[in-house]
């Protein structure tokens, strides 16, 4: 990028100050004392270093920027404001206000040039260290000699907030092990956070911290002097194995006269009063919002943005003459779009799986489809938090992630994350947002809680991002209750735009992939079974992919009459289901089975499917090993769950104890049935 003169970089700097304690006054509400105190810090990596381009914000050869400290949004705000990217000064205007491009943290997706989603702090850098991994990995795959078409640098901005979250813990040791050398993370170094001074409970020595991680460590330096700040940078981006942390010494707010270095210069608006006597300090006499000519000149990044790319076509180009085949994949990757033979793939593995029929555990049926979809789709990128034998995520076509002797990529397909569910999260939302790959990390279910706030953020984020989560109840048996999934399946299901599948056999098992794969809007977990599950036979299977289906009539177990009842159930206890609609048919009484492998995608379907599914005028009973709060919504006369803890025994014990038999589920449904004869008297 180009150089601006020094004489130019306070008025730089004091136009972010300016922009943000304005937009927070106006809004009322806002951080600004964040912005107004990196504002030189923005104006060294933005003015001098960052390559991008604003009128294209998608270039795949883009650095990448990060504001973890996401609350200080006016900073990437204003940033992208100056240097011409599509956010006019009405944005500014309207920051934090209904339909804004300007919400209160930055939301990618909303904001041209904001690359993820920050706000809840720790996940930015976190989401940096995937955008670099994924960086380091494309790199591997696609340059070849004389041909580096991946060749772009991670910056993230964060403050004290971020290091005091446990999962930048997580993360930069993460990052330090995998020698990610283009990340290059800006410390706010204020001490000051909500509470007011750090000192009495942040006291962590962060160089040596990070030292420890086997991060370079730059600073302090004075993050009020562009050119030292300048040459920091300069001197990360040299930096050939290892990520680097520049510890930037600032004043929070600064610029205000009585709000520099206090907490409330951090989460409210300085006021009026304030205002006029920090534009005094500064010599910004502007009124608000209005912004020089000569200060758009010396920001504005266009051209040079331009020039950049254009450099980059024209090796991309000469790139794709020399490896067409690659050069076409890179594309198709960073699109975002599958393989050709995708639907071909899932086809072919339904068949097989239906075919075959097989009695394996549904973690084993999730190992068998990734099988042939990683084989098939090269871009899946797999890996677990330390669970791999448990999980079963790795396949032939996934060898080990490591790292070669000069510290590049081996080209593995399978990450181990080490105990780090929270960061393996986190780390796969990034290298979703980065492009190229489509990421799942496997855990035990009861470990989601662990990750949840990062499920939550991919949802929001609409990434795809897959999370196979295993030992999914208290089928896991002796482990106990701080490891049997109770309340987990449901609460996320509560999650709006995250798809939770929950499939009874290896034919579900594989449609739930091929759904979560083809998704390109949504994340998607599978919460799959460690003990064996029968499969359950089935006449068709068009119906599974979307999210519930008619698995038996009563026709099936001998019985020539309507259906008097609906058995609904999921994963393991679909079986049980099965098996109870046996013990109702020797009485005489007709029910038809559903399986509902995902509650989320069969609610989206139209009422027609659904009241053909679940006719309204039957009785219906839920059997699920969890929580039976969400069930009562389809109108059911019983719940067949589990509302406490579990147990440490073996498997077969706990179903006894805990009610899960054929023969308790075929009761319940007797009584679901007389009660509904009892009322329909009533009436």
């Amino acid at each position: 990028m180009a150089h601006n003169a020094a004489s130019n970089t306070t008025q730089m700097a004091n136009a972010i100050r300016a922009l943000a304690m304005d937009a927070v006054q106006q809004a009322n509400s806002g951080h600004p004392g964040a912005p107004m105190g990196m504002a030189d810090i923005a104006v060294a990596l933005w003015g001098r270093h960052l390559k991008h381009n604003p009128t294209n914000p998608q270039w795949a050869d883009r650095d990448r920027f990060v504001l973890s400290n996401g609350h200080g949004s006016m900073l990437i705000y204003a940033l992208l404001h100056l240097s011409g990217y599509d956010l006019p000064m009405a944005e500014l205007k309207a920051f934090r206000q209904l339909h804004s491009k300007t919400p209160g943290h930055p939301e990618v997706g909303i904001t041209p040039g904001v690359e993820t989603t920050t706000g809840p702090l720790g996940q930015g850098i976190t989401n940096a260290v995937g955008l670099a991994l994924a960086e380091k990995m494309m790199a591997k795959e696609f340059n070849r000699d004389g041909h580096a078409i991946v060749d772009h640098n991670t910056y993230v901005f964060l403050g004290d907030g971020c290091l005091m979250e446990g999962i930048s813990h997580e993360a930069c040791a993460l990052a330090g092990a995998w020698k990610l050398n283009k990340l290059i993370a800006i410390y706010d170094d204020n001490g000051i956070s909500i509470d007011g001074q750090v000192a009495p409970w942040f006291i962590d020595n962060t160089a040596q911290r990070f030292l420890a991680y086997g991060w370079n460590v730059i600073g302090s330096v004075d993050g009020h002097d562009v050119d030292a700040v300048d040459a920091a940078i300069a001197e990360a981006r040299k930096s050939s194995e290892k990520p680097t942390l520049i510890i930037a010494k600032t004043h929070i707010g600064k610029g205000s006269p009585n709000r520099a270095n206090t907490a409330k210069a951090h989460g409210e608006p300085l006021g009026a009063e304030e205002i006029k006597l920090t534009r005094e300090a500064i010599g910004w006499t502007h009124e608000p919002f209005v912004m020089p000519q000569e200060v758009y000149a010396d920001w504005d990044a266009k051209a040079a943005g331009a020039a950049a790319e254009k450099a980059w076509d024209e090796r991309f180009d000469a790139y794709a003459t020399a490896f067409p085949e690659l050069a076409a994949e890179f594309a198709r990757r960073m699109a975002g779009v599958l393989p050709a033979n995708f639907a071909q793939t899932a086809v072919d593995a339904v068949i097989a799986a239906h075919t075959k029929a097989e009695t394996v555990a549904s973690r084993k049926a999730s190992q068998l489809a990734l099988e042939a979809f990683t084989a098939a789709v090269p871009e899946l990128l797999g890996g677990s938090a330390d669970l791999t034998g448990s999980n079963l995520t790795n396949t032939k076509s996934t060898p080990a992630f490591r790292l070669e002797a000069d510290g590049s990529s081996n080209g593995g397909r399978h990450i181990n994350y080490g105990v780090r569910e929270f960061g393996m999260a986190a780390i796969m939302n990034g290298v979703a947002l980065h492009g190229g790959y489509i990421p799942y990390g496997g855990t035990f279910l009861t470990f989601s809680d662990y990750s949840r706030n990062a499920i939550r953020m991919a949802a929001l984020m609409k990434q795809r991002v897959i999370h196979v989560f295993t030992h999914d109840s208290i089928g896991l048996g002796e482990d106990g209750p701080t490891h049997q999934s109770i309340e987990h399946v449901a609460s996320l299901r509560l999650i709006p735009g995250l798809d939770v599948w929950r499939p009874a056999d290896t034919t579900e098992t594989v449609v739930a992939w091929t759904m979560a794969i083809g998704n390109a809007q949504r994340p998607s977990v599978l919460a799959l079974s460690r003990q064996n599950l029968p499969y359950a036979p089935k006449t068709a299977v068009d119906d599974i992919a979307k999210g519930g289906y008619v698995l038996a009539e009563p026709s099936e177990v001998g019985l020539k009459k309507k259906a008097q009842v609906v058995i609904i159930a999921t994963g393991s206890e679909v079986q049980l289901a099965l098996h109870a609609q046996q013990l109702l048919a020797k009485d005489g009484i007709a029910a038809r089975v559903v399986s509902m492998p995902s509650t989320n995608v069969f609610d989206r379907q139209d009422a027609k499917y659904k009241s053909s599914v679940l006719p309204a005028n039957l009785p219906r009973v839920a059997v699920e090993m969890g929580v039976s709060d969400g069930w009562w919504k389809y109108g059911c006369a019983a719940v067949v769950g589990i509302d406490s803890y579990g147990e440490s025994a073996p498997a077969g014990v706990l179903f006894k104890h805990f009610g899960f038999t054929a023969e308790n589920v075929a009761d319940t449904v007797k009584v679901a049935i007389g009660a509904a004869r009892l009322k329909a008297k009533r009436k």
